[in-house]
């Protein structure tokens, strides 16, 4: 084998370097500043801005090996994942970039001396092929005089794609914006592989493979289609890790390079498949990089946007797992081997692996639980297909009921010759939506449906007191012009210190006065531009008049101080549990603050007491809290933290706290991190799978709490007759006392049950040969039912004993068997059967079974069915 792929990728970085370039961390697979990507897609996503002109940096030459998913969205390789030679979920894109510095003929020269010097690759320059668009004479003749390509090896591409500049050969950002002609190289596998050149009618085979681009971007499209000249032309090339790998290496397929083959061996290893050519342990290698480096990135497996096609991934390598056969969870056994093979290169692997191992794991074994009963239901309903068409309904049900995602229902089909029927499967969909919309009426915030034509200027930064016009008056959600007593209405002021509810933080009470009116104001919303203040009156308004509207202060400062305290804990749970964790929701209002975030499993008791000490750390060193107005990408530069999907203005509010913590933010807060005064965590839990919740609360809230924890505290103590020092010790004496009576419980049930049982032995009936038992033995436990079945089992040999006991609420039954008689009748078709009489659950294997039902049943009745139902059986 040729060099390894690690090599080539730290050769490609260096040869740049020595040319003036900058290298470039790779940057996340989570694009926080681009919300137009689902995930990062290729090298030049991070320097997008640069391309524009918009940003400038302090290089203009820069080489990255960029870390890139698609399996999702507009660029989605994941169904052809395992199927073909070079899909893959994950891969890395090497490139290099010049920001209006060298051009066309810099970049042709840079390409060709990496691939083909004896220095560096030394690839043969005879099995290489170039393509430029049709109308690059300028890059034609670079590539033809400048580095020697024979025009039999130089292929012109046109608009191949049914419009103008719509080519394999011309690159476009968009509709309008930055484009501009490329220049490809293909390496020629040889004979061997079938296939033709680029441009030809068969250049879909695999001889020919395209092993870098390079875009020239030296032109703006405009919206009438014209092609205008960029002050500043560009450099954007990409060239596949995985591909040149396997030119290098000198095999046909990206699965047979050094990076997959260790991941294949790793997974035939932990699924127990002997096979290494199965396509099965291709789709799983692949999808353990690109779900642990999604994981490592801050991504968790859930139910809406990049979370669940995360959960897609992990799903579809689980389910070729079972395919292998592999009914264990196994996939997050991978990730030791992953780290191994590209940890050096991306450390956030290595720190990230326990981690990793752990949300993979936990989504293992959620979707194991599962998986086999959604495959039975898939079979019983392939097997009973007229045709080659899966219904609906079934799709539906299996992604409703057992979590298959519809691509996985669809992978599976078109293994078998299916298809799905996707317009039934889009009216149960429909159906679904509509059931939902019609059980939720209830909840329906009817402001939304709300119009107003206002802009309301907020104040309440710096003031609780201004005064203000009324410019709309709404009444049971239509505007009237004036109003009077006891009526409930919205009042729209021009001007207002009243905060609006938004982002997590409850909107302000207080009061709105005139001559003329006084109204309580007991909450306050946002309609469009407009800030609405839900209102009770007193006296009479209308519109036009001035108020005098002013904040209750007490209930703003609570609410500011958890508003704070949130932003200092963010950053708390970063440091303490890693920088996966972002913000998925948050309440804050006077009582307490409450913080959802993603995380894989509980936060240990030793995390949470750390971020309280790292939080009142914070309020102990009183530092200033600064807000600036910039712009959005600017703020993001400034590592301001951002949540993904919010829509932000054209100016954004960064408030900081001290060097702790830096996020956007439109709430109010205090104005030095002292002010909180004390920061006490009170609960924590999970909500969602990867998603935790906690609850605390600040300043004279936290006071209070504490004050009541003590309060119990004291009174436990007295009740228990010790001090509060003492009190652990009290209470492990207990705990000790408590079980030492267990035991001897236990042990007069076990001489009760079996004295009970001694009586059962008489009773014994001889059906078929067999010793058979079917009786009501109350006040034994299951342990000790279980235990008098076993012991009149054995003693009577040939045998067959079923037990049912009642604790007034709920029944319980076992049965045994000998091993000479489970062959005739086993155990556990005895529960099932009297479980179906009494309308009860229970099962088991041949020699021994239980069950349960809810008291309430014909119990004498259902023991005679059953003693019969044995009875038949052994005739």
């Amino acid at each position: 084998m040729g060099r390894s792929s690690n090599d080539i990728r730290e050769m490609f970085l260096k040869f740049f370097e020595s040319k003036g370039h900058t290298r470039v961390a790779s940057s996340s697979l989570i694009p926080l500043d681009d919300p137009t990507l689902l995930f990062t897609n290729a090298g030049m996503n991070q320097f997008k801005d640069c391309f524009l002109g918009v940003e400038k940096r302090a290089y203009t030459r820069a080489v990255s090996s960029q870390k890139c998913v698609r399996a999702g969205g507009k660029h989605n390789d994941l169904e052809n994942v395992g199927y073909t030679a070079r899909h893959h979920t994950f891969f890395e894109m090497l490139g290099n970039f010049s920001f209006g510095d060298y051009f066309k003929k810099d970049a042709i020269i840079y390409a060709w001396e990496f691939l083909t010097s004896p220095l560096w690759l030394g690839l043969p320059k005879e099995r290489l092929w170039v393509t430029v668009y049709a109308t690059d004479d300028e890059a034609y003749e670079l590539w033809n005089k400048e580095i020697g390509i024979p025009a039999e090896r130089l292929v012109r591409i046109g608009d191949n794609k049914g419009a103008p500049y719509a080519s394999d050969n011309f690159w476009a950002m968009g509709d309008t914006g930055p484009c501009g002609p490329c220049t490809e190289i293909f390496y020629d596998h040889g004979e061997g592989i079938a296939g033709g050149p680029p441009g030809s009618p068969d250049e879909d085979g695999d001889r020919y493979i395209e092993i870098w681009n390079n875009v020239f971007m030296q032109f703006n499209r405009t919206a009438d289609g014209e092609l205008h000249p960029l002050p500043a032309p560009s450099v954007d090339t990409g060239m596949g890790l995985e591909r040149i790998s396997a030119v290098m290496q000198h095999v046909h397929s990206n699965y047979e390079i050094d990076l997959f083959q260790h991941l294949i061996d790793a997974a035939a290893q932990v699924t127990g498949c002997a096979d290494k050519e199965n396509k099965s342990l291709r789709v799983i290698a692949d999808h353990i990089r690109s779900c642990s480096f999604l994981i490592a990135d801050g991504a968790t497996p859930s139910n809406e946007g990049r979370g669940y096609v995360l959960r897609r991934i992990i799903r579809r390598a689980i389910r070729h797992g079972y395919m292998l056969g592999c009914k264990d969870v196994f996939f997050h056994k991978l990730v030791p081997a992953l780290v191994k093979e590209m940890g050096a290169a991306y450390p956030e692997l290595v720190s990230g692996q326990a981690r990793i191992e752990r949300a993979l794991k936990l989504e293992e074994e959620q979707f194991a639980r599962t998986l086999e009963q959604g495959m039975k239901l898939l079979d019983n309903a392939i097997a009973e297909l007229k045709d080659k068409t899966l219904p609906g309904d079934v799709v539906f049900k299996l992604y409703d009921t057992y979590g298959f995602p519809v691509d996985l229902t669809n992978d599976i089909a078109r293994e078998r010759g299916l298809t799905l029927d996707m317009k039934g499967y889009e009216a149960c969909m429909k159906e679904q939506r509509e059931r939902s919309q019609s059980a939720s009426q209830f909840g329906v915030d009817y402001t939304k449906a709300l119009k107003v034509d206002a802009e309301t200027h907020f104040h309440g930064y710096d003031t609780l007191q201004h005064r203000g016009h009324v410019m709309s008056l709404l009444k049971e959600g239509k505007e009237v012009e004036q109003a009077s007593d006891e009526e409930e209405l919205l009042v729209v002021l021009d001007h207002t210190p009243f905060y609006a509810e938004s982002g997590g933080q409850v909107g302000d009470h207080g009061v709105l006065r005139s001559a003329t009116a006084e109204l309580q104001v007991v909450d306050t919303i946002k309609i469009g531009n407009a800030i609405a203040h839900r209102a009770k009156l007193k006296g009479s308004v209308k519109k036009g008049e001035v108020l005098d509207a002013e904040v209750d202060q007490l209930r703003r400062q609570r609410t500011v101080l958890n508003h704070s305290a949130t932003h200092l804990m963010h950053a708390a749970l970063r440091e303490v549990l890693g920088s996966h964790v972002t913000q998925k929701g948050s309440l804050v209002d006077p009582d307490r603050l409450r913080f959802d975030f993603s995380h894989n499993e509980p936060v240990k008791p030793e995390e949470l007491l750390r971020i309280e000490q790292i939080v009142n750390e914070q309020i102990r060193a009183n530092n200033a809290v600064a807000v600036d107005l910039m712009a959005p990408e600017q703020a993001i530069k400034a590592g301001a933290m951002a949540l993904f999907g919010e829509k932000y203005g054209d100016t954004v509010r960064v408030l900081s706290m001290g060097e702790f913590s830096k996020e956007l933010c439109g709430g109010t807060h205090v104005k030095r991190t002292g002010d909180i005064g004390l920061f006490k965590i009170i609960s924590e839990g999970g909500i969602a799978a990867g998603i935790r919740r906690i609850e605390a609360v600040t300043g004279e809230g936290a006071l209070a709490w504490l004050h009541e924890r003590e309060s119990q505290l004291n009174q436990l103590a007295s009740s228990l007759k010790s001090d509060v020092s003492n009190l652990p010790n009290r209470v492990q004496q207990m705990a000790d006392r408590n079980k030492q009576l267990e035991r001897e419980i236990e042990k007069l049930k076990a001489a009760a049950a079996a004295g009970k049982a001694e009586q059962l032995i008489n009773q014994a009936k001889k059906l078929g040969g067999v010793n058979v038992i079917v009786a009501e033995l109350d006040g034994l436990d299951g342990k000790a039912l279980r235990e008098a079945a076993e012991r009149l089992r054995d003693k009577l040999g040939e045998a067959l004993v079923l037990l049912l006991s009642s604790d007034g609420e709920k029944l319980s039954y076992i049965a045994a068997a000998s091993k000479s008689v489970s062959g005739r009748i086993g155990a556990g078709e005895v529960v099932s059967h009297i479980a179906q009489l009494l309308g009860g659950r229970g099962g088991g294997k041949p020699e021994m079974a239980q069950g349960g039902a809810a008291a309430g049943s014909d119990v004498a009745a259902a023991l005679t069915q059953t003693e019969n139902f044995i009875a038949n059986k052994l005739s």
